[in-house]
């Protein structure tokens, strides 16, 4: 598999499962976030706003994904924006203290799949160009 089929492939992953993510948030709502049960009506909101948020990104890498070429840029704004979640739960823990594991998990992946993205959105020998959207 080439690192344009990789990345490509990778793309779909992140976007079925953002959306995915996003609509069991909107539809659950403080039941969908661990140790969040009787957070309140207010959390409740919040968690399903975001969930939709969270899906309309799942949509954004969807249709980044289906382009020919795959947009470069798109591709950076998108895993930029995953690896500032990241850095968002390293100030929460840096705030607040230790979450639920499972937020540890995803924040270990929010860190750690952004440099993946970036590295299999330039293959060997393509140069970087700005104008790439």
């Amino acid at each position: 598999m080439t690192k344009v089929g990789a990345l490509r492939g990778l793309m779909k992953v992140m976007g079925y499962a953002c959306v995915a993510i996003g609509l069991y948030h909107l539809l659950l709502g403080n039941a969908a976030i661990p140790g969040a049960a009787s957070a309140g009506a207010t959390v409740d909101s919040l968690g399903r706003f975001f969930g939709a948020i969270f899906a309309g990104y799942g949509v954004a890498w969807l249709r980044a994904a289906r382009r020919s070429p795959i947009p470069v840029t798109a591709v950076h704004w998108l895993a930029g924006l995953m690896l500032l979640g990241g850095l968002g739960r390293i100030l929460s823990i840096a705030a607040d203290g230790w979450p639920h594991w499972f937020q540890l998990v995803l924040g270990a992946v929010e860190l750690l799949l952004p440099p993946l993205f970036f590295w299999l959105a330039h293959p060997a020998g393509q140069p970087r160009r700005p104008a790439d959207a």
